[in-house]
């Protein structure tokens, strides 16, 4: 990937609960990652928000999940690998049919929540999202949390084939190997649009953050994640897109 690509994570509501503001986001990001029923949507949603991307020229991307409406996906659950690998077809397979009967395909894969977090934390976790992804279509592009050492992610993904995209978040904050900081933890989701826009120009300057220890963090990322649901990342996602497009 030749610049740094704005994504966001969009399609979160659920029947008669509104969740984001996809509406807002879509026209300064580049790609969307769009949930697939098992952390938040539904059909009529899925359907909704590939074609809000559409009209918006956004590229389509699935944000499996673990099955867990309640807890919006940030739980970790108790999956082997081989009912990981399922989950992650079975979503793929229910996006991609929509984006079909839209004229379009699903382009990426960007896993959700606690999925998310374990599988970068376990091997055998991503490597069954990885081998879902090369079976469903190994030409899509996986998503993965750009740390401080991506060696390790790069060897698992070489023997399916996968082409990985390393991602960095604006607003939140890192420890010192370039984990996420728990959301059950004070100051985990940076809360101030300045905060959130110079974090955003560290990373695409390839400059170090500040870890939550204090110490230097440099990551090497090609997508940078904005959360749609945060109300301070969309106040600063136009500032974001207007630094992204002044660096290209």
């Amino acid at each position: 990937m030749a610049k740094l690509l704005l994504n966001a994570d969009l399609g979160e509501s659920f029947g008669a609960w509104q969740l984001g503001q996809d509406e807002a986001v879509l026209p300064f990001i580049d790609l969307a990652n769009i949930a697939c029923g098992f952390h938040a949507s539904d059909p009529d949603t899925m359907r909704r928000t590939v074609r809000l991307a559409q009209a918006h020229q956004v590229k389509i991307g699935a944000h499996p999940a673990y099955p867990d409406l309640v807890g919006f996906g940030r739980r970790s659950l108790a999956c082997s690998p081989a009912e990981i690998e399922n989950m992650v077809l079975y979503q793929l397979g229910a996006l991609d049919a929509l984006c079909r009967a839209e004229g379009t395909r699903v382009r990426y894969v960007k896993p959700h929540g606690a999925l998310y977090n374990d599988m970068m934390r376990e091997p055998t976790k991503l490597a069954a999202v990885m081998q879902a992804v090369a079976r469903f279509d190994a030409s899509l592009p996986l998503m993965l949390m750009a740390k401080a050492d991506n060696q390790a992610a790069r060897a698992l993904a070489q023997p399916f084939g996968l082409q990985l995209w390393f991602e960095a978040f604006a607003d939140r904050a890192y420890d010192h190997a370039g984990f996420l900081v728990s959301r059950q933890l004070p100051d985990a989701v940076l809360n101030e649009p300045a905060q959130i826009i110079d974090q955003a120009r560290r990373i695409a300057l390839g400059e170090p953050l500040i870890a939550s220890d204090g110490s230097a963090l440099l990551l090497m990322a090609d997508t940078l994640c904005v959360h749609g649901d945060n109300p301070e990342s969309i106040a600063a996602v136009a500032a974001i897109r207007q630094l992204l497009d002044g660096m290209a």
